[in-house]
C-alpha cells in the first residue's frame, strides 16, 4: 500500500444542492457549423452514470448521475476545491435523506460537483435537495514519491487502485492514452484543484488510433506530454492522469472532460493499460 500523509489531512463538510439544467438558448453550434438542440449540464441524469459510455449520446457536456452546486459563489468555490473523487456525499433533505453516494468529478466553467447514487436513490431525489460532502483529500502527498503531485482524490479511493511502486517509480492503471495535441477547453487554467479540461474528438484518425470513442464516465486516462503541476500545459516527457467526468461535446474545442489526479515526469510516473480502471469498479466492487 502506498504511504501517504492522509493522517495529516483535514476532513471538512461542504454543501451543495441539486441544480436544475440551465439552457439560456436552445441551439449549440457544432464544430461543423450545424445547429443542434441537446441536453447539457445540470440536473439528475438517470440513464448515464459512471461506467457508462461517455461518447455517442444525443447530448453535449452531459454530467452523469447527480449535479450539485452551492448558490453562493464563495461557498461553491470551496465545494469545488475541497471535494475529491471518492468522498462520501450524504443527502440531508427530502425523501432520500440519509442516503449516501460518492463524488465522481468536478466540471469547470459551470463549476459543478458530480455525485453517483444508487438508481433507487436517484428516483427519489429532486432538484433543490441538499447534499453534504465529507471532503477529504486536498493536500494529499506521497512521501516516497514527492516528484509526483496528487490532486482531487480521496485517500480511501487511492488505496483501492492497483498502483505499483518500484523505487522512485509509480505505475498507474489507465484505460486509454490521450495525446496532448487533442486537449482543448480548460488548457492553460492555473488551478487543477477544480474543474477539468476536454479531449477533442473531431479528428477521426486520432480518435481511431487511440480508441477515444470508447471512453467511459469514470475511466482513468493518461494524457501524454502534459504537465499539470501548476496548471495545464504541454510539456514533453511528462504525463498527467485523470478521470473522465462528463460526456463528449459538439462545440469546437470541447469533448469528454478529464479531472486531474496525478502529474509527473515519465521517469517517475508510468502507466499500464487496464480496461477495468474505472471509478465504478473501485467504488462498488
Amino acid at each position: 500500500m502506498l504511504k501517504t500523509n492522509s493522517d495529516k489531512l483535514i476532513k471538512m463538510s461542504v454543501l451543495g444542492e441539486i441544480t436544475a439544467p440551465a439552457m439560456s438558448i436552445p441551439y449549440r453550434i457544432t464544430a461543423e457549423g450545424d445547429l443542434k438542440v441537446f441536453p447539457g449540464t445540470g440536473g439528475i441524469t438517470y440513464n448515464a452514470r459512471i461506467g457508462d459510455n461517455a461518447c455517442g449520446w444525443q447530448a453535449d457536456h452531459v454530467e452523469p448521475g447527480v449535479t450539485i452546486k452551492n448558490p453562493k459563489d464563495v461557498h461553491n468555490s470551496s465545494l469545488n476545491i475541497l471535494s475529491c473523487a471518492g468522498n462520501i456525499a450524504t443527502v440531508i433533505t427530502g425523501e432520500s435523506k440519509g442516503k449516501t453516494g460518492f463524488v465522481t468529478g468536478k466540471h469547470g466553467g459551470c463549476e459543478h460537483v458530480l455525485i453517483d447514487f444508487d438508481s433507487k436513490v436517484m428516483e427519489k431525489l429532486v432538484i433543490g435537495d441538499k447534499i453534504q460532502i465529507k471532503s477529504y483529500g486536498v493536500g494529499l502527498e506521497l512521501p516516497a514519491h514527492h516528484e509526483i503531485k496528487v490532486f482531487n482524490i480521496s485517500p480511501d479511493l487511492l488505496s483501492k487502485i492497483n498502483i505499483k511502486s518500484k523505487g522512485k517509480q509509480l505505475s498507474v492503471p489507465v484505460t486509454h492514452h490521450v495525446p496532448a495535441k487533442v486537449m482543448g477547453s480548460g488548457i492553460g487554467k492555473d488551478n487543477v484543484h477544480r474543474g477539468d479540461y476536454d479531449i477533442q474528438l473531431f479528428d477521426k484518425e486520432t480518435v481511431e488510433e487511440y480508441n477515444l470513442d470508447t471512453l467511459k464516465f469514470g475511466d482513468f486516462v493518461a494524457i501524454t506530454d502534459a504537465d499539470h503541476s501548476y496548471g495545464r500545459i504541454y510539456k514533453k516527457d511528462h504525463i498527467s492522469i485523470g478521470i473522465i467526468v462528463h460526456s463528449d461535446c459538439v462545440i469546437a474545442g470541447h469533448g469528454p472532460g478529464v479531472m486531474t489526479i496525478f502529474t509527473g515526469h515519465t521517469k517517475h510516473l508510468k502507466t499500464t493499460i487496464d480496461k477495468d480502471s474505472n471509478l465504478y469498479n473501485y467504488l462498488y466492487d
